[in-house]
Parts: structure tokens; C-alpha cells; sequence
């Protein structure tokens, strides 16, 4: 059984293979200069986490504060960039190369390609590494694709065939700048790798503060129309901030 929880942003909590694994912990209320627009997590669902995915460093998807509240010393899996921060919360980096993979459990995690630079804002470096992650069940289990922040000339071929993406749709500011998809190009990618299921992620969490968007749903809902046209064999699911998704292949 896989199971996906869309606690906000690029954090989802995904259990496959009796493996609780989060990705890009943000669940703070305000940090920077944005402010979350929806409920906060319930505890349980960022409680008892056998690892952790880092896909890059931005704010936006390491958030020391949110990584120091995580309880128990979960896994912290991560490119180079990530690795100050997650010491800086207290806990052991794993850092791992493009192409890599590491057993957590009894599944398998595997480091995709994704075109973005992933450094630590505002600090100079010139490793600019993001990952995305493919998570493997067991036998039987299926799989999950999670993107991380990417454009689409990412190098997706190693990713499929999976059973559930979760693809970047949106950001969190007036456009997109570099290295992101909209809605249309995220539906593309869904036309690559052909999962059963796909969601999406990275809209509808955090706003700008004095920034009022009108329709916070809009990126999710055009992502699911571009995907209706161009791979109607994927099933769209769109998750609220705190709903979750069952599926048993």
C-alpha cells in the first residue's frame, strides 16, 4: 500500500513498505518573508519518520526550524548544499551523488536528475546540486516519484515507470522563475513517465506577505485539464494541505 499525505509546499509524508518517509520539511507558520495560507500539520503526521528527503537547499524546502521540531533522529538524505543546514538542526547529513541510491528499510530511494540550482541562498558555493528521489516498495509495494523543485529539461528517463508522482506545479510568488514548472509543463513530464497516479505539489501553501492570491487552487486545476488532454491513462488526485491518498497496486 503506498500512502501520501500533502502536508504543504513540497512536505509530504509518504509511507510505502511500512516506511514513514518526509520530504522538504516546512511547516512553520511564518518564515521570510512568507506566511502559511492553510492549517498546520497534525503532529502524527511529521512524528515518527524513518527518514527525511532534502531535494535542495532553498528555504522553502529546508527550514532549520522545521527539521529541529521533527521528534526522534530520523535519516536525513541530501545533496552537498543541504548538508550545513541539516547539522545546523542537530542532525547527520547523508549526502549522496547523482545516480545514487540507499536502502532505508525495505525500500529502496534512488537519486534523480532535476534542473535546478539548489545553493544555499544568499551563501556563495559552486555546488549547485537539487535531486529529485524515486522511493521503491517492496515486491508489489509500487513506487513514488518525488520531484523535488525542477524544470522540465530535467533528465526524467531513469524515473519511470512509477506509480505515483508528485510534480511541482506552481511557486509561491507572482511567476515562476528558472528551474520551476507550471502547470503545463509539469503535465508534460506526467506524459513522460506515465505513473498511474499523479499529484500535485508546491502551490496553495505559503503566500508572500501583502500578496492576496485570488485562487490558490488554479495551478493544481490546470495541472489536472493539461494531464486530461495530454496522458488521460494518469489519474489525477488533488490534495488538500493535510489530506492524504491511498493506493494498493
Amino acid at each position: 500500500m503506498i500512502r501520501v499525505t500533502y502536508v504543504g509546499h513540497a512536505t509530504l509524508l509518504i509511507e510505502i513498505g511500512g516506511v514513514r518517509i518526509l520530504t522538504d520539511p516546512v511547516h512553520r507558520r511564518r518564515f521570510g518573508h512568507l506566511r502559511r495560507v492553510v492549517d498546520d500539520p497534525a503532529p502524527e503526521t511529521v512524528a515518527g519518520l524513518d527518514a527525511v528527503l532534502i531535494s535542495h537547499a532553498h528555504h522553502d524546502h529546508l527550514d532549520v526550524p522545521s527539521l529541529r521540531a521533527l521528534t526522534g533522529s530520523p535519516r536525513v538524505i541530501c545533496p552537498a548544499p543541504a548538508a550545513g543546514p541539516v547539522r545546523k538542526a542537530g542532525l547527520e547529513p547523508e549526502v549522496l551523488a547523482h545516480g545514487a541510491a540507499v536502502q532505508v528499510g525495505s525500500v529502496s530511494v534512488e537519486v534523480t536528475d532535476a534542473e535546478h540550482d539548489g545553493r544555499r541562498w544568499p551563501l556563495p558555493g559552486r555546488n549547485t546540486d537539487a535531486f529529485g528521489f524515486v522511493i521503491r516498495g517492496p515486491a508489489g509495494e509500487g513506487s513514488v516519484y518525488f520531484a523535488g523543485d525542477t524544470g522540465a529539461n530535467a533528465d526524467f528517463a531513469p524515473v519511470g515507470p512509477v506509480t505515483v508522482a508528485l510534480l511541482p506545479v506552481a511557486g509561491w510568488g507572482p511567476k515562476l522563475g528558472p528551474g520551476h514548472m507550471g502547470p503545463d509543463e509539469a503535465a508534460e513530464v506526467a506524459r513522460t513517465i506515465d505513473p498511474d497516479v499523479a499529484i500535485p505539489i508546491h502551490w496553495g501553501t505559503y503566500e508572500r506577505l501583502m500578496m492576496k492570491v485570488d485562487d490558490r487552487h488554479a495551478p493544481a486545476r490546470e495541472f489536472a485539464e493539461h494531464v486530461g488532454e495530454l496522458a488521460p491513462r494518469t489519474r489525477v488526485e488533488i490534495l488538500e494541505p493535510g489530506e492524504a491518498f491511498e493506493l494498493t497496486p
